[in-house]
């Protein structure tokens, strides 16, 4: 059996529980035999409201929970500031990892652990809306706003909210090999787990808000006209604005410059390609808008840190399985 405590608190995130908590919950049903046992646990003990409104009532106190354990998950949530400054739910937060072989947070539980001087000298990840202030206020934590979900020795960090469940598949895989991790998948109907240097936010969900036209209608022409010339002359031409005036355009509606977000966008869209047809890599970067493969491998790197022909193993394998 493996002991594994998920922290909550006032203002918790349910899903940051129940992801990881539903995700070993269906590990045990598929197994021959129990593997994880799974407690939830409080400073007092005592039931706490989820930001959502909901109440988790059968909770443990973390100072009576007894070693060894396996695994301690700190949930996020709106409430995830006053955690980070209870200097009682930090030291109990300590003591229980040193007894535990691996710790890990879910979106915004990173500012728990970070607090609690878990991630000092570490790489991590957090939600990304969290991540610009979250770097800024913890300056010994190597901030990496990008991946669902980071692993640096044995504290692993997860992005926004649902990444719990592709962490919490990841340690399936890790304790009890891929068999078991694809049955968990498919019992709760998801993928055959997202690796963690996927993206937690696609560019083509970035979109800008409506009121800023041209921005809008700049990428939704970079979506749809991935092998036209998008380079910034082009696309200020094509608005009837300066370079200057459409670099400042995007870095305050997208957080980028025009050439990286058409490099992401191109990227992300041969991603999709790459997992859902057999078109050679030719192909891929000719429709994609890259001069050559050599381009297009390089772009991954940069975006997913693998190369694109590495991309399509693993996710042809994970989405084409039965």
């Amino acid at each position: 059996m493996r002991k594994t405590v998920i922290v909550g608190y006032q203002g918790a995130d349910l899903l940051d529980i129940s992801c990881p908590s539903e995700v070993l919950h269906a590990a045990n049903q598929a197994a021959a035999d129990r593997r994880y046992e799974i407690v939830p646990a409080t400073v007092d003990g005592r039931p706490f409201r989820c930001d959502s409104g909901l109440t988790l009532a059968d909770v443990h106190r973390l100072d009576r929970i007894e070693g060894p354990l396996d695994t301690v998950i700190v949930a996020g949530g709106l409430g995830h500031e006053e955690a980070a400054a209870d200097g009682r739910l930090l030291s109990q937060i300590r003591g229980l990892a040193a007894l535990s072989r691996r710790v890990a947070s879910v979106c915004s539980g990173a500012t728990v652990l970070a607090a609690a001087g878990l991630l000092d000298g570490r790489r991590a990840t957090t939600h990304w809306q969290y991540a610009h202030a979250f770097a800024k206020q913890y300056p010994r934590v190597t901030v990496d706003p990008t991946p669902l979900f980071v692993k640096d020795g044995n504290v692993y960090t997860s992005g926004g909210v649902t990444s719990g469940l592709d962490l919490a598949l990841a340690f399936v895989e890790e304790d009890h090999g891929p068999s078991l991790a694809r049955q968990v998948a498919r019992n709760i109907v998801t993928y055959l787990q997202r690796p963690g240097n996927q993206a937690q936010v696609s560019m083509f969900l970035a979109a800008p808000p409506p009121e800023h036209r041209v921005v809008a209608d700049l990428a939704a022409h970079v979506a749809g006209s991935l092998d036209a010339d998008l380079t910034a002359p082009v696309l200020a031409a094509r608005a009837g604005i300066s370079t200057r005036h459409l670099a400042r355009l995007f870095a305050a509606h997208l957080d980028s410059t025009p050439s990286r977000y058409v490099r992401a966008v191109r990227t992300e869209a041969a991603a999709q390609l790459l997992s859902s047809t057999e078109l050679p890599l030719t192909a891929v970067a000719r429709r994609c808008g890259f001069g050559s493969t050599e381009t297009l491998r390089q772009a991954f790197l940069d975006h997913y840190d693998t190369p694109p022909s590495a991309y399509r193993r693993v996710h042809r394998r994970r989405t084409c399985r039965p």
